[in-house]
């Protein structure tokens, strides 16, 4: 019975971090991007901002999701490790956005919140993925 309970404690305090983790990417898309994100995304019903919000959450919750599989022995290392490899995954996104803005015309945080679709988002949520990819097999 007591490996229930610390197996439920773990799990307990890998999903805080993971929330908290997600959190952190919703702020650091809504940063990047001009106006309301939540507005955006559920008032306005605008696709872009949704996608590009997803592949975020989808990158993040992968870097989590690998980090937990392949976690230390010791519990508190294995802790430090999900969110050390979770805030360089977003960091690491943030950048790989701004190397995007940068490359390609206009400015891509406009572009990706426009009412209409826009290949853009496709990239730059593709970006948003192969980064945590990239971070996931570095945990491995």
């Amino acid at each position: 019975m007591s490996d229930i309970v610390n197996g439920l404690g773990r799990a307990t305090a890998y999903g805080a971090l993971g929330v908290v983790l997600l959190i952190l990417g919703i702020f650091l898309v809504d940063a990047l991007t001009p106006g309301k994100l939540g507005r955006q995304i559920w008032q306005e019903r605008n696709r872009n901002a949704a996608l590009l919000l997803s592949s975020a959450l989808l990158g993040i919750g992968g870097i989590v999701f690998t980090s937990i599989w392949t976690t230390y022995d010791d519990f508190g290392k294995g802790l430090v490790s999900t969110a050390a490899f979770g805030v360089l995954g977003l960091l690491l996104m943030a950048l790989a956005f701004l190397v995007v803005d940068l490359l390609t015309p206009g400015k891509l945080g406009a572009t990706l919140v426009e009412q209409e679709p826009h290949p853009a988002v496709w990239v730059t949520a593709s970006c948003n993925l192969a980064v945590a990819a990239i971070v996931s097999a570095s945990i491995a």
